[in-house]
């Protein structure tokens, strides 16, 4: 008869340290998560969708960052210049930089231009936008309450009749 003998399990080895290095595009990645950036495209939305939004971000955070990479540099710039020259935002910070992407047509590495403005709320914003409460700006606010009220009358009106 044989008899088994329990050896302890070997100890485990050690895995060697890794340094692990993040790519820019990666950091870029957890960036995006930011409550007041905007990340334009020239092909996605028209130019005014993104001026409007940034009016909105300005309104809620005091600040906008504006982000875009390549041929879509021309239209960031073009939304600050707007919101600049009508006086509701100043500019603050102006970032550029390279990121190297992957091209799908070819399957390499390539370098895009990367641009990133900082606007912040101008000192004569308030009194050039309308605040909004619910989403609606105080003419919607005061069109919807006038609505309301000659329903009521209306209402009354036939409960009497």
């Amino acid at each position: 008869m044989a008899m088994e003998v329990a050896t302890p399990a070997p100890a485990p080895i050690p895995a060697p340290e890794r340094n692990i290095v993040l790519a820019p595009a990666t950091t870029a990645i957890a960036e995006t998560h930011k409550k007041n950036r905007i990340q334009v495209s020239n092909t996605k939305k028209p130019l005014f969708f993104y001026v409007n939004l940034a009016k909105r971000y300005i309104q809620q955070h005091n600040e906008v960052e504006l982000s875009a990479l390549g041929m879509a540099i021309t239209t960031v710039v073009t939304i600050s210049e707007i919101l600049k020259n009508n006086g509701l935002a100043t500019e603050k910070k102006v970032l550029t930089s390279t990121v190297g992407m992957k091209d799908e047509t070819k399957g390499r590495m390539v370098q895009k231009a990367k641009i990133e403005i900082v606007l912040g709320k101008s000192d004569k914003f308030d009194s050039l936008v309308p605040p909004v409460t619910n989403g609606k700006t105080p003419e919607e606010e005061a069109n919807a309450d006038t609505e309301a009220a000659v329903e009521a009358q209306e209402e009354a009106a036939a409960t009497e009749a």
